[in-house]
């Protein structure tokens, strides 16, 4: 189930064929999604909510091939490894992971074996891969570290074009979203033929939000499903108080946008500044204990130099750039996938139960295509 299929739709702009940040061609996703166990928490044995998504960011080899990236924090109480080298070179040699915030190290660290394993011995090799987080403690057992290696290459080895599973999966088996379930999402654009025609895709973990905030396609659907007749997954303070300790709205943000356009390292950080309006047009607002980083790439210029020195001969490349008289309607594109790709989060997700019994709720279609009236 995804927004469009509630009648919803986002913005006037128009989604690819899948709707899916696979629709920038040579983009691929795959999870590995952990779920095991029910009733009191067990550290180090659940119950287990949690798991692992990857995005593939082009049809070659990402450790050896880099593309052009850029990234933007919104508010930085989260992780998303190497984005300096980002910031500093504006290329990104790696897939990107997704997972919880008490797995980035392992799952950093699979990545670059990953790399070196397919290298041979001895030959000049570094990485400094792209990891991300959101916090999945209400419903998993997060300090059971239960996300390993062998569940990196799962998700490597499953990663697919297409259509892209959505919800309780991967990295966002455990997450919340504005106090119901919340999870993966994805959604794209493509910008009109006498704009280029360029794809933009997005994909989230959502992970964040109070209820009273949510507004989907402009509409205060939150206020209209309080927490009284839907509960939020912990006990809340009101809006407007901050004691210590208080999760409603509290959790982070991770959004992942591609581009096929021939973009520029600055222009990417640019279209990845964007994503944060369409979270804004959601109803979040970058709280002070909320992570919200977004990365960008582009695909539209290849065969650039490899990162290791020496390995390629080329004092100079030839490069294309996408006049900045045309990046206004990827702006767009990208504020309408992203908040396209939280709601597709919203809807996709199921009920899940976790941790001492603590429930997050699916939030309710049927009252939602009635507030939307749709």
């Amino acid at each position: 189930m995804r927004s469009r299929d509630l009648g919803i739709r986002i913005g006037i702009g128009t989604p690819g064929r899948e709707n899916a940040i696979t629709d920038v061609a040579g983009v691929r996703v795959g999870h590995t999604t952990l779920i095991s166990g029910d009733g009191p928490l067990v550290v180090g044995r659940g119950p287990v909510r949690t798991g692992v998504t990857v995005v593939v960011p082009h049809d070659g080899d990402p450790f050896a091939e880099p593309i052009f990236a850029g990234c933007h924090t919104l508010n930085g109480n989260g992780e998303l490894t190497g984005l300096e080298w980002i910031r500093e070179a504006g290329k990104l040699v790696s897939p990107i992971a997704i997972t919880n915030t008490h797995s980035v190290g392992v799952v950093r660290d699979a990545l670059v074996r990953h790399a070196a394993e397919g290298r041979p011995r001895g030959a000049p090799f570094w990485s400094l891969p792209v990891v991300g987080e959101t916090w999945d403690g209400a419903l998993n057992d997060i300090d059971g570290f239960h996300v390993r290696p062998e569940h990196v290459d799962a998700a490597l080895e499953a990663a697919s074009s297409g259509l892209v599973a959505e919800g309780n999966v991967g990295g966002g088996t455990g997450m919340v979203c504005h106090e119901f379930k919340g999870g993966i999402g994805t959604a794209s654009r493509v910008v009109g033929v006498d704009e280029g025609g360029w794809t933009v895709g997005v994909l989230v973990q959502a992970n964040y939000g109070r209820r009273e905030l949510l507004r989907i396609d402009g509409v205060r659907v939150g206020e209209a499903i309080p927490v009284s007749e839907v509960p939020a997954p912990y006990e809340r303070p009101p809006l407007g108080t901050v004691p210590a300790g208080d999760p409603a709205g509290a959790g982070s943000i991770i959004v992942v946008v591609a581009t096929d356009a021939p973009l520029l390292p600055h222009q990417c950080a640019r279209l990845a500044q964007r994503a944060g309006l369409g979270i804004a047009r959601m109803g979040g607002t970058g709280g002070h204990t909320s992570g919200d980083l977004f990365i960008c790439f582009a695909t539209g210029n290849r065969n650039l130099p490899q990162p290791e020195l020496g390995t390629d001969a080329r004092t100079t490349v030839e490069l294309r750039m996408l006049s900045d008289s045309f990046i206004d309607p990827l702006f767009l594109a990208t504020i309408e996938a992203t908040e396209e790709a939280i709601v597709n989060a919203l809807v996709a997700a199921e009920t899940m139960t976790g941790i001492d019994g603590v429930t997050a709720h699916r939030l309710p279609h049927d009252r939602v295509r009635a507030i939307l009236r749709v």
